[in-house]
């Protein structure tokens, strides 16, 4: 039987026969596209994305995964594979082939004596974050709290204890991982560490991490924080005192800095603090920022960690059309800062911004071979979110975009590979790992020769 547009399932090309043993020796639940769910589980955080897997394999346990992987390998299907479904690329979606969705593997461990954490793969921030903090613990999480904690700690992993934690990667202990032969390995610096390495920066290139372990440090409950919002006209004064004010802060000072919109949809200026000492001393480190300007709003004060960890989330919700573009600065030089207010203030969506995410301390004392993340300087990553409602307009919010893009992009230094479109290539892949590079296409050859898992910002195996 054909479809109305005459073209035949893919699950008829695989044979009926084969797709219901895979069904039968799967724990989860396999779906295909007629099965009720399928949109729901093909749905990621950036509306753009589209797709339409021949099947969709929910998994619950490392035996699913397996399952999947061989099956795939088996039919020569191209894969897939979901975490957090956080990526603005879409890369956790393919287009006719397998989708490893492992968003049902939500089990986490608590170790509070020995300060570990072992987390499988379909756990978002805010999720591990609730747990860890019922001990008054956490680990270096991101940003936004619905992230991915699987897509973040293989890209490397920003956040907001980045500086006295450093990132996500580097507070890993250990993972359990699928190669594409169907073989489970646990690496970590003892057992696979060459693995272990490529796997904290690497991305999805080496394999399906099933199980995380993390090392978890003593933070909150309370921290100092919040934000300070000031009028679009302050910009410039605010940015170059942003800049200023936290090129020597000391490492329990994180703040991050953006052009954005409030929800009533007045654009503004927006410094955004959290620190993580004691608060006696937090109140006067930030006191020169509080005093700084004419602010419209002061937010900062303490909060639960939790409530910190998820201050972002509303300005980047799940299911928008998005576009991003995304570069490491070592300098906010005056010219940066006013190409920034200019193409803000000319944007083509109220939900559009701009964000600086400050990078010092632990995570720049890590010598940058020591993983496969090697951008250890200390820095800002840039980012330009475009993001809107009706799916008709994309073009004029990609051009703004690019357009921002392009007239920054002289001064960047190199990029995080979780913050790449789907449009940026070999190069800027090259970039995100640099000297790293070289060695991370020798290991690929190694754990995934045929280039198994290539549905992600990709490192092609060495020949």
């Amino acid at each position: 039987m054909q479809t109305v547009a005459g073209v035949i399932p893919q699950t008829q090309i695989l044979g009926e026969v084969a797709v219901a043993e895979f069904k039968a020796r799967m724990k989860g639940q396999l779906l295909e596209p007629r099965d009720e769910g399928y949109d729901a589980a093909r749905a990621v955080w950036n509306a753009m994305i589209d797709r339409r897997p021949a099947l969709i394999a929910r998994c619950i346990d490392a035996n699913d995964v397996i399952c999947a992987v061989n099956f795939a390998r088996t039919h020569n299907l191209l894969v897939s594979v979901r975490g957090g479904g956080h990526n603005v690329a879409g890369k956790a979606v393919c287009d006719d082939g397998l989708m490893i969705d492992l968003s049902p593997m939500k089990v986490i461990h608590i170790e509070p004596v020995q300060r570990t954490a072992r987390v499988e793969p379909g756990v978002i921030w805010s999720e591990l974050d609730q747990a860890t903090q019922a001990f008054g613990l956490a680990t270096t999480g991101g940003t936004v709290s619905h992230t991915g904690v699987a897509g973040l700690t293989l890209g490397g992993g920003l956040g907001w204890l980045l500086a006295t934690q450093g990132l996500a990667c580097d507070n890993l202990l250990a993972a359990e991982i699928v190669l594409a032969d169907g073989r489970q390995l646990r690496a970590n610096a003892t057992e696979y560490p060459d693995l272990f390495w490529a796997i904290r920066g690497g991305g999805g290139n080496f394999g399906i991490v099933t199980a995380f372990e993390f090392q978890l440090h003593p933070v909150g409950p309370t921290v100092l924080g919040g934000m300070m919002l000031y009028s679009l006209a302050q910009a410039k004064d605010v940015l170059q005192f942003y800049r200023d004010f936290i090129t020597n802060c000391p490492d329990a000072l994180t703040v991050y800095a953006g052009l954005i919109s409030t929800p009533e949809g007045l654009p503004v200026v927006a410094l955004i603090a959290g620190w993580f000492g004691l608060l006696d001393e937090g109140e006067e480190v930030l006191a020169p920022l509080r005093n700084f300007g004419t602010p419209l709003v002061d937010m900062i004060g303490p909060l639960p960690y939790c409530q910190l960890q998820a201050m972002l989330d509303s300005a980047v919700p799940f299911g928008l059309p998005r576009y991003w573009k995304s570069g490491y600065f070592t300098e906010l030089t005056d010219d940066f800062l006013d190409l920034m207010i200019e193409h803000v203030t000319s944007k083509t969506s109220p939900l559009s911004l701009a964000l600086l995410f400050h990078l010092h301390g632990a995570a720049t004392e890590v010598p940058e071979g020591a993983t496969a993340f090697c951008h250890r300087q200390s820095q800002w990553d840039f980012d330009i979110i475009a993001q809107w409602t009706d799916l008709t307009t994309a073009d004029q919010h990609i051009s703004w975009a690019r357009n921002f893009w392009q007239a920054v992009a002289p001064k960047s230094t190199g990029v995080y590979v979780n913050h790449l479109d789907s449009d940026d290539g070999v190069g800027r892949v090259r970039m995100a790992y640099g000297p790293n590079y070289e060695r991370l296409t020798t290991l690929k050859a190694k754990y995934d020769p045929t280039n198994f898992f290539q549905l992600n910002h990709n490192i092609a195996p060495k020949t």
